[in-house]
């Protein structure tokens, strides 16, 4: 992270210039003949211009930005005043915004949501073939989310012999592949058990990964079947593939203490779609070069098209791309709370019920990313405290 390293050599926190990366010189340099070609150009391969993604680049171009609004800080000890811009809060598209995101999410979830016991990171993929119908239709990326879970359910609970206890999953949805291709799949962060009425727990068997292939399959399949998007043709014919393209992988088992390891699979699986790092935007050619993730491969966008790419992987206005099922779910940790009783796992591990149960507030989300706090006084080291916010251009 470019910013990021350049902010932690200084003592105190510096505002970053957005406008200064290549990513934003791209975007600010051809976002509007982007929108002009876009049903031209693009429609077929992408679908419809959604309004939304409009909203999305026009706030990045002022997130960060002294002279879109500002809050004014002031130090009470010192006095010592400075400017911190308001930012645009946007997913999959604003680096910045998107990484306080996934460090806000990751203590949170292993503060508030999954308990000591072990887990396993289980990915499940579709075929090629398939995914053209979650990018023309995205309200499909939740019912892909159900397949997983309901493949999950199912085999935890035969593994521990009682209909009533559940294993508790967080299952988050990610749209992109190497080189920003669509590519829908989910990332599943699941209890390796069950939870039991009593509060008990118990750790599961090595999970049969073939198995579970040819569950999620089946539910996958029966879907689309059902919604329309395909024929029983189609099914046939993946019948008749050697591979067919469903794979589900199983990570190793994480156990109980390894805090380090929870925080950082729940920031990977909600991580950005992209990286600044691996992108080089030649500007005089109006083209964007972008390695992949290991390096050894590189794919040369022209400009318009690498903004199509991009924007395939922006969730629409409240879109939930994390859903919390079992032991896990909304329902279950209210009623939980609500009785008081979510604190221990007899079986294992009790919670520790010390830990504050608070989100992260921004000052801290940037002090733990930048190794720095925008609200220290850099002239005293005193706390500064917001004493205006100012949104009038002329001011």
């Amino acid at each position: 992270m470019g910013e990021a390293a350049l902010s932690a050599r200084s003592s105190h926190y510096r505002p970053r210039s957005p406008q200064t990366s290549q990513y934003y010189q791209c975007i600010e340099d051809n976002f509007e003949t982007f929108e002009r070609v876009y049903d031209e150009r693009f429609s077929r391969q992408y679908g419809f211009f959604r309004p939304f993604v409009k909203d999305v680049m026009y706030r990045y171009l002022d997130c960060g930005d002294l002279h879109r609004g500002f809050a004014r800080i002031r130090c009470p000890d010192c006095g010592h005043e400075q400017l911190l811009a308001f930012s645009c809060k946007r997913r999959h598209f604003c680096p910045s915004c998107h990484q306080k995101r996934v460090v806000e999410f990751g203590e949170w979830l292993c503060m508030e949501v999954v308990k000591k016991v072990p887990h396993r990171h289980v990915v499940f993929s579709i075929p090629k073939i398939l995914r053209r119908y979650f990018l023309y239709d995205r309200s499909l990326l939740s019912d892909l989310s159900r397949c997983a879970w309901e493949t999950l359910k199912t085999l935890y609970q035969c593994v521990s012999g009682e209909e009533n206890a559940a294993p508790g999953a967080v299952i988050a949805i990610q749209t992109f592949g190497d080189l920003l291709r669509f590519n829908p799949h989910c990332h599943v962060l699941v209890s390796d058990g069950c939870f039991y009425e009593t509060g008990s727990f118990k750790v599961a068997p090595p999970p049969d990964r073939k198995g579970l292939e040819k569950l999620f399959r089946s539910k996958v399949l029966n879907l689309l079947l059902a919604k329309g998007k395909i024929t029983p043709g189609t099914i046939t014919l993946l019948d008749s593939w050697k591979h067919t393209g469903f794979t589900v992988f199983c990570g190793e088992r994480i156990y109980p203490n390894d805090d380090t390891a929870m925080e950082n699979l729940a920031r990977y699986i909600i991580r950005a779609s992209f990286s600044q790092e691996r992108m080089t935007y030649l500007r005089n050619e109006a083209t964007v070069v972008y390695k992949a993730k290991k390096g050894r491969e590189t794919k040369t966008f022209d400009a318009c098209e690498w903004l199509a790419a991009m924007c395939s992987h922006i969730p629409n206005q409240g879109e939930q791309m994390v859903r919390y099922y079992g032991y896990y779910s909304n329902v279950c940790r209210g009623k939980r709370q609500k009785e008081k009783t979510d604190d221990a796992i007899p079986c294992i591990i009790k919670t520790d019920a010390a830990s504050p149960a608070r989100r992260r507030s921004w000052a801290s989300l940037i002090q733990k990313i930048y190794e720095v706090d925008p609200l220290t006084c850099p002239q005293c080291k005193g706390a500064m405290k917001i004493i205006s916010f100012i949104e009038q251009a002329e001011v």
